[in-house]
Formats: structure tokens, sequence, C-alpha cells
């Protein structure tokens, strides 16, 4: 998979939902998951259940055993011991279900609810609740209770499980009395205690599920209070930006955050802030450019509108001479403006590599040398190969060192040397070209990297745009160095110095 390609499955989120109710959703969905554990505690209800059957079972197994040969007061000693708490009631039924002895002699003793009470609205809703967890569970729901009449007829050998109109588990047993033939005990339980443990470890969880839940959305809340607010003021910012408002938006930039959201805020705000310079050096440069175009525009039209009034041909001649002056000077400035929007353009997308600036000041000299470019001369003593080496781009440091040879020869008088010197100084690398021309005035040495900025000698017009040094700045400012005007080694003339970070090397003063 290309790499563009992982960064957007990496960064790609479902639409239509805010990063506010995402980071919400995250933090309930387990909880969701926790709480959906409180419909399988039905497997602790049916261990509970099973226990309490083997329980009855064995109790009816133990008094059927313990009735033979006991006495009729020893017999209503044994069986009548249970109180209303139990919720227990023994019978004694011969094989045709008639009842010979019963462990309630008045009325139910508790046994079954009092319908008054189940008629409340608490214990309809906890019945309500209780079914639908049920069903929701898919658990296996008894029957309803048939009655005690039902019960004293069983047959078989295992208990049978119902239900009360409470939903409280009633347990049936019948066990044989091994002494007395035909005579069988009937034992029927309310196990009220499997439904009272059920709903108090529901009870349990759903606390502890309703306080996890509440304070995972107080947590989340807060976290998006935290990620989604700032990235909310900065997307407003940057929407401001994008509708044209650059220099009026301030891009809060978050001093107090040290995370990846006060990173972000301090990258967009920078951003801007370059976006703004970058936008005012724009209309600078449009302004400069039709400042530039306008005169030998004017001067143009005016030469053409005067040629068809001359008739001389001395006049003729020399506004032919202005025309073609103006349209070189317009060449020129298209020419140079063109190169200029390349520079910036390709600036932004080269990939520096080691130069060597004293190779590259070799070939530049080898090259003038072979075009025989006028009466001046130009001296380079070159240094040891390799030994000024800078981290950059090879064709822009070319052409730094063209722009400003070519000034230097354009200001050197008939006869002049132009001198060129690639050194080391410490960890940086020089980069000198020295004229014989008139030098510059010490309050113009910074005026002359500005854009059409041309102090040029009679006889040059329309030779330079004025964007030679421009050019040159603004790489070697790409390349973290930095270039300046000063005067000439032999105190006549103009020194340009190229300063650049020295390429790092593993041996000495590299």
């Amino acid at each position: 998979m290309p790499a563009d390609e992982q960064v957007r499955a990496l960064t790609r989120w479902p639409a239509g939902r805010s990063l506010a109710a995402r980071i919400l959703a995250v933090n309930i969905v387990p909880l969701a998951l926790l709480a959906g554990s409180i419909f399988y505690l039905d497997g602790f209800r049916s261990r509970l259940i099973r226990e309490r059957l083997d329980q009855t079972a064995n109790e009816a197994r133990l008094i059927a055993s313990a009735i033979s040969g006991t006495s009729q007061e020893e017999l209503d000693w044994l069986i009548r011991q249970p109180d209303d708490d139990d919720r227990v009631r023994f019978r004694l039924v011969d094989s045709s279900g008639d009842i010979l002895f019963d462990s309630w002699t008045s009325g139910q003793r508790g046994f079954l609810p009092d319908p008054s009470r189940e008629a409340s609205w608490e214990r309809r809703a906890a019945r309500l609740l209780d079914e639908a967890i049920d069903l929701l569970a898919l658990a296996d729901v008894p029957p309803s209770f048939p009655g005690f009449a039902d019960s004293a007829r069983l047959t078989g050998i295992e208990p049978r499980l119902t239900l009360s109109v409470d939903r409280t588990h009633i347990i049936s047993v019948r066990e044989a009395v091994p002494a007395i033939p035909q005579i069988s005990l009937v034992v029927d339980r309310n196990a009220r205690d499997i439904r009272r443990l059920a709903r108090s470890e529901r009870g349990s969880l759903g606390i502890a599920v309703g306080v996890a839940l509440l304070i995972s959305v107080l947590l989340s809340l807060f976290l998006a209070r935290t990620i989604v607010r700032p990235m909310r003021l900065l997307a407003l910012a940057a929407n401001e930006v994008r509708f044209g408002q650059a220099r009026e938006v301030t891009v809060p930039r978050l001093p107090a955050r040290r995370d990846e959201i006060g990173m972000l805020a301090r990258a967009v705000s920078d951003m801007t802030h370059a976006l703004r310079s970058r936008i005012d050096a724009i209309e600078a440069f449009a302004a400069d450019v039709s400042h530039e175009l306008k005169n030998p525009l004017a001067s143009l039209r005016s030469a053409v509108e005067t040629l068809d009034r001359v008739v001389e041909p001395t006049q003729r001649a020399q506004l032919l001479a202005i025309i073609g002056d103006d349209v070189r000077r317009m060449d020129r400035l298209i020419t140079e403006i063109s190169e200029l929007s390349r520079v910036d353009a390709r600036l932004g997308r080269i990939r520096f590599g080691p130069v060597d600036l004293g190779a590259i000041a070799a070939d530049l000299v080898a090259q003038h040398g072979r075009l025989g470019d006028g009466d001046v001369r130009i001296a380079f003593a070159r240094p040891a190969k390799s030994s000024v080496v800078v981290q950059g781009d090879a064709a822009q440091l070319e052409r730094v060192l063209a722009n400003l040879l070519d000034n230097a020869l354009s200001f050197s008088p008939s006869g002049g040397t132009v001198r060129i010197g690639a050194t080391m100084r410490g960890s940086e690398a020089l980069l000198t070209v020295d004229d014989e021309g008139p030098g510059i005035a010490l309050h113009l040495r910074e005026a002359v990297f500005e854009r059409f900025h041309s102090d040029r000698p009679e006889g040059s017009f329309g030779q330079h745009s004025g964007l030679g040094l421009s050019i040159a700045r603004a790489i070697v400012e790409a390349h973290s160095g930095s270039i300046r005007a000063m005067d000439g080694a032999s105190g006549k003339g103009t020194r340009m110095v190229v300063t650049l970070p020295l390429l790092h090397q593993d041996s000495p003063g590299g």
C-alpha cells in the first residue's frame, strides 16, 4: 500500500459524528458491555437454584429416614420445627394424595406473598425488570406454582421448580418414608433467597456501572473540552484565514499546552504568520512589478506615438533606439521576474546535498574565460579540493555566484579585475566576490538587495532588472546563510560576502 494511502487509512473516521460524540461513545461502549453482564447473572442464579434443589432433596430424604420409628410426639417436634421465616411446609400423604399430617395448623404461615403488598408499584416494577432480564438473557423460566394440592400428587424422584406470583422460586419434593409403606413426605420450600441474592447482585453491579458511567461521561466531557474546544478555535481561525482575513486573524498559540494540541496550535499560528508574510511579500512584489513595467511602457508608448509625427531621420532613429531600449528592458524584466518566481518555487522542493564551492567557482570562471566577456579579468585562487563543502543545491548556489559575478563585472572599469574567493572560517564557508567599481554607499548596502533596485552607470540602461541580488539573497537565505555588501579588500570597490554553514566532516576543521 502506498504511503499516502496508509496515512489516509490510519486517519480515516466515520463521517457524520463530532469528535466529542466519538470520545463519549468510545468511553461508554466498554461500560455498556460491562452493563450487559447483568443479563449473564443468570448463570449465578442457575447454580444457586441447583444448590437449593439438591439441598431440599437431601433434607427431604433425611427427614423421611428420621420419621421411621419415631413416636407421634417426636414426629410433631421434628416436622414442626421450621418457623415462618423458613417458608417450608412438610406434609405426610398417602398413595391417593390424602394428607395425613401437615406442619401447618393455621393458614399458610407466610408461605405465599400477600396480594396487597404485591400490588405496589415498586414490586410490580421489580417483577417487570426480572421478566425483561429473563427475556433478554434467554433464561429458562420455570412454570407457575400450580398449588399445594398438585404438589401433594408429585411423582418421580426429581425436585420440581416453579414460580410464585412474586417470581420467587418454589421447590417441591416428594420422598417415600422407608419404614411406612404407602406414605410419602412432601416438602414445599419457598426459596426467596434466590431472588433476593440475584437482585442484590444485579443491584450492586448496576450501581457500579452507574457510578462508572457517570465518571466516564464526566471524564469524556472534560476530555472533549480539552481537545475539541481548542481544535474548534483553531478551525475557526483557519476558516477566517481561508476566507481572506489572514491579516486580521490571531491564531491562539495555547502556550500553556505542552501536548500535541499545543504543538498543533503553535504550528498553525506559525504557518499563518508565514502565510501572512508570504501574502505581503507577493503583494509588494506585484506592486513593484507593476511600477517597474509602467516606466518602460510609458516611455515606449510615448516614443511610438511620437514616431508617426517625426519626419527627420535623425530624430526617428533616436526614437527607434528608445523603443529598442524599452523593449529590451521589458524583456529583461519579464525574464528576471519569471526566473525569480521559478527560484521561489524550486526552493521549497529542492533536496540538499554536499556542494564544493571551490569547484563551482572554478567551473564558472572557466566558462567566462571561454566566452571572453569584455576586458575585465577574473582572478580566482582555487582552494584545495573538497575543502570548502556546504550542504545545498549546486545549481542554485551556482546561480548565486553567477549573479554576483555578473554584478561585479558590470561595475568594474575596463582593464579592472574581479576577484573570487572561497575559504573557511570556523564552522562557516565564505564566498567572496570583489570588484574595482565605484563602491556602494553605506546607507545603500542593504537596499541593493531589494527587488528592482538598480543604480547603474550610464550606458547600461535596460541591461539590468535589479533582481539579480534579490534572487541571490533568496537562495542564500534558503540555505540558512547570509549575504552582505562591504568595502572592497583594497579599499575601493565592493566586496559581496556570502556566508553558509560548513558541511560537518569527521576530520579536524571539517
